[in-house]
């Protein structure tokens, strides 16, 4: 069966054509157009406004990597996707409309406080303020306390009755333990069967000890592990 002749279809057809032509036309002109001003640059860097950038960056993005990389010839297709970024990261940037207030003391000086604090557990907010003054830092007692509380460190005639975990690690290393399971495969006359092994570690020689070792480990067992 012979397909009946469409002229209409045949126009649409023509006329897409047609446009599609003329639209490559369009591009290849300006890329050219591009290319000569880039000729009258001799070299030297073009200078755009944030708000040059900020269209180039709009197109940019609805047109993708792979295009850009064919038509553009002011800046890179990557340097137009950065654009594009910043102005995005721009738009959910709160700072211009926080409040005035008091800039953060920096990281490097609030671990100083906790170092000095930790270290002379005796010492007041304004003895510690004394000794950052020596080091040629500024902080006030106020700063000095909500840096210590933030972290967990309390004021010095409750800190110095309390010993820290280093304290009492040193004091207790000799015979100190750790314990812990592990498991193995063994081959038995009902196949391979696994068993439990609890182990022990003297932290102080490094000397591991075999405490106990099961097939179906249970309450009575562990309990048994404990009195040993």
């Amino acid at each position: 069966m012979t397909r009946s002749f469409d002229p209409f279809r045949l126009l649409l057809i023509a006329v897409a054509g047609w446009i599609n032509q003329q639209q490559q036309d369009v591009i290849e002109y300006l890329k050219e157009e591009n290319r000569v001003l880039r000729e009258q640059l001799g070299g030297k860097r073009l200078r755009l406004s944030d708000d040059q950038r900020r269209r180039l960056a709009a197109r940019a993005m609805t047109i993708g990597r792979k295009l850009l990389r064919e038509g553009a010839t002011i800046v890179t297709p990557e340097t137009l996707l950065a654009w594009h970024r910043k102005l995005i990261a721009k738009k959910y940037n709160g700072s211009d409309r926080r409040g005035v207030g008091r800039p953060r003391i920096m990281e490097k000086i609030r671990m100083l406080v906790v170092r000095i604090a930790l270290e002379n557990r005796g010492w007041g907010y304004t003895r510690l303020q004394g000794a950052l003054s020596n080091l040629g830092h500024v902080v006030a007692r106020g700063t000095i306390a909500n840096i210590l509380m933030e972290h967990g460190i309390e004021p010095a005639p409750e800190r110095i009755k309390k010993t820290t975990s280093r304290e009492f690690l040193l004091a207790h290393w000799e015979v100190m333990a750790a314990a812990d399971f592990f498991t193995v495969e063994v081959w038995t006359r009902k196949g391979l069967q696994r068993y439990i092994v609890f182990f022990i570690l003297e932290l102080s020689r490094r000397r591991v000890q075999i405490a106990g070792i099961a097939g179906r480990p249970d309450g009575l067992w562990m309990a048994q592990i404990a009195r040993n």
